[in-house]
């Protein structure tokens, strides 16, 4: 009797793993193709970041000058509200003279002037209105494509979009360690290597970060 119950009750618990390293196994590749070129992407620049002060750069500095129009001149508010942006003509005719769009920054405004700070990844960017002569003196600064990266790395003035990209990223990489890890449990006792190998991936950064960082 004993020998006609015992497959049976394995059964059960064959095909309940079975089900779980099929689930595992589907999340863990979604999630891989989900997060492989951002993960590429965030490991070589961060290589690149690593070693930002011999990875030399020359920006380059481009300064346009225009006037604008009296009429547009006189459409500039003479008390609006703090971090106010440029009305809209206004930005139309700074990006269509200078080449450079202020439209969806706040501006800084005082008696003399309104000042337009536009960062941006890699590089950096303003424009100044005059508000007497109505002159505009806009200057763009490019810091090369390394720099670019590197802030997108950091998620430096790269904006909302890219801010919840780095969000659904980042859940991607946790879904795709923790199904990773659960994976490894199921298959460890197979491995014997394989809790070795994971307890010294997490010893390796702490004894650095006891020993050798203070």
């Amino acid at each position: 009797m004993s020998q006609t119950t015992a497959p049976s009750r394995l059964k059960p618990k064959r095909k309940w793993r079975g089900w779980w390293l099929k689930q595992l196994h589907t999340w863990h590749w979604v999630s891989a193709a989900v997060s492989l070129s951002a993960m590429l992407l965030f490991a070589i620049t961060g290589i690149t970041l690593n070693h930002a002060a011999s990875i030399s750069a020359t920006p380059v500095v481009v300064d346009k000058d225009a006037v604008l129009p009296a009429p547009l001149l006189a459409t500039l508010p003479k008390a609006p509200a703090a971090g106010a942006p440029l009305p809209a003509p206004v930005a139309a005719a700074v990006a269509r003279t200078v080449g450079v769009d202020p439209s969806r920054n706040a501006g800084e405004w005082s008696d003399s002037e309104v000042y337009v700070a536009l960062p941006r990844p890699g590089g950096d960017a303003w424009v100044s209105i005059d508000r007497a002569s109505g002159k505009i003196s806009a200057e763009t600064t490019d810091r090369g494509w390394i720099s670019y990266l590197n802030d997108l790395h950091k998620g430096r003035n790269a904006g909302t979009a890219w801010f919840w990209f780095i969000d659904i990223f980042a859940a991607a990489c946790v879904l795709f360690t923790l199904t990773g890890l659960l994976l490894l449990q199921l298959h460890a006792r197979h491995r014997p290597s394989t809790w070795p190998l994971v307890a010294l991936g997490l010893a390796l950064p702490v004894l650095i970060a006891i020993v050798f960082l203070h």
